[in-house]
């Protein structure tokens, strides 16, 4: 049962996010609360390590997921079911529709869906940010650290921005908020 739940779940996430993994996240969210895979907290945890190991996000998730719920089967379901619909997807486009893609009404369906995923993304990086540093909605209790390190990696980008005229890469501030993590959270 716990197979087709992985299969339904995650094809249903394959199929409905359109803009990325960032733009997905309030869908992954949904599914994997629905399903009662993983509690907020621990997706939480999940999408910030998903974030900073290689590979797509979704993929990344889904394998966890299908490997902590059904084993190497389940990893297995769960990553080929969230891949196949983008996988079935590209191949129609190309095969089908290649010249179809070129036309200015498609163009601009493609434009105005940016803009949407664009807030998509905002919106989720704004709740991620005030669930990690407020812990909930219903519950105010904010956590200091958390404040903390948002607050000091923001500067530090914008600051960057400011002075260099260019932004610390990604790359760097996923390093030194891991290093700030196990600092803080680590040893307390």
């Amino acid at each position: 049962m716990i197979l087709l739940e992985l299969l339904a779940g995650f094809l249903l996430i394959g199929c409905f996010s359109f803009g990325g993994a960032y733009s997905a996240i309030p869908l992954i969210r949904e599914v994997v609360l629905m399903f009662g895979w993983l509690d907020e907290e621990k997706l939480s945890y999940m999408i910030a390590v998903s974030e900073s190991t290689p590979g797509p996000i979704m993929v990344n998730l889904a394998t966890y997921i299908g490997s902590s719920k059904a084993g190497v089967f389940g990893a297995i379901i769960a990553t080929a079911a969230v891949i196949l619909p983008a996988f079935l997807l590209v191949i129609v486009l190309i095969t089908f529709l290649k010249d179809l893609i070129k036309k200015d009404a498609v163009q601009a369906v493609l434009d105005g869906l940016k803009s949407c995923v664009i807030g998509i993304i905002l919106a989720t990086g704004l709740y991620m940010i005030l669930i990690n540093c407020i812990g909930s909605i219903d519950g105010l209790s904010v956590d200091i650290a958390a404040v903390s390190i948002t607050a000091g990696l923001s500067l530090l980008w914008f600051g960057s921005k400011f002075i260099l005229k260019k932004g610390f890469s990604p790359i760097i501030l996923i390093f030194l908020s891991g290093i700030a993590g196990v600092l803080i959270y680590g040893w307390s």
